[in-house]
């Protein structure tokens, strides 16, 4: 199943992407004498019940949404900020020394910052690319999950019964602007540099999330293309050092850190460019398209 928010005239709903239409979900449920949330935070506080009430509602085979649907960010109205792992895949470790003429030193403990609810942007939303805050931005497919359930001190034993379900995220940077201020936020913080989307897979359906291939085209070039079991910092140890006391939340969204294959460990350093197109993919949860507009 893969659960989606897309737009209608006055407002966002939670569906259900099924092949090239989606099914709206409270609709669907209607129809199968369910009541389910229209948001999908609201969804996923419903847990495994909701997912069986949605199972029993996409029986009734009604809810078909008519005509072009616009997706929109799986999450919306986000009341804290995305938490984002950093240098997480050896390669990219050393190609980012390498670019900086620095010997690589890999990290003993996950390095985290965080990216503000503006940066967040869905499925074919645009980029901005704003020439004075940035003449160097950059891309970054991340593998990302959805926290399901509250918690703080989670084990890592324990951390697969706190995720619900997981997205493909792309961590856009500035990486001018990263320099410039010493720290991560700044140049990863800006409005719409958090792409996510363009579906919400739950972990019911989604079996092996250590052994997933992510891949980033520029205008169909592949720049980056690697798998989640090659992450020097696991899901599970995220989890346990990320909730090291601090609370995690239901719909929290975390990003895992990107492999190799960025603008700025190539020769020459290809930055994005005014009209470029992204296609940020993660094999079993589907393509995160967004173009570049110059502002």
């Amino acid at each position: 199943m893969k659960l989606v928010s897309y737009r209608t005239r006055a407002e966002v709903r939670l569906g259900v992407l099924d092949g090239e239409r989606v099914i709206d979900l409270q609709q669907a449920g209607e129809a199968a004498g369910k009541r389910l949330p229209t948001d999908m935070t609201a969804f996923i506080a419903l847990g495994e019940a909701g997912l069986d009430e949605a199972e029993a509602a996409l029986r009734s085979g009604a809810g078909a949404v008519s005509g072009e649907v616009r997706l929109a960010a799986p999450l919306q109205q986000l009341k804290k900020n995305v938490f984002c792992v950093g240098r997480n895949y050896r390669a990219h470790i050393i190609e980012g020394y390498r670019a900086r003429g620095r010997e690589p030193r890999f990290p003993e403990v996950i390095e985290f910052f965080s990216k503000p609810p503006t940066t967040v942007i869905g499925h074919e939303d645009d980029i901005r690319l704003d020439p004075k805050a940035t003449q160097q931005l950059d891309y970054e497919v991340e593998f990302t999950f959805v926290i399901g359930r509250n918690g703080r001190d989670i084990p890592a034993a324990q951390a697969y019964d706190y995720i619900y379900g997981y997205t493909v995220g792309n961590d856009i940077t500035a990486r001018d602007a990263q320099a410039a201020h010493g720290q991560w936020f700044k140049g990863k913080g800006l409005d719409t540099y958090g792409p996510i989307g363009p579906c919400l897979v739950p972990k019911r359906y989604f079996s092996n999330p250590q052994n997933a291939r992510l891949t980033l085209r520029v205008n169909g070039q592949t720049r980056q293309d690697s798998n989640t079991s090659d992450m020097l910092f696991d899901i599970p140890t995220i989890v346990e050092q990320l909730s090291r006391g601090l609370t995690l939340e239901v719909g929290d969204i975390v990003m895992t850190g990107t492999p190799s294959g960025v603008a700025l460990g190539m020769t020459p350093q290809a930055w994005l460019q005014d009209g470029d197109l992204l296609e940020a993919e993660i094999e079993g949860i589907g393509v995160l398209r967004n173009r570049v507009v110059k502002v």
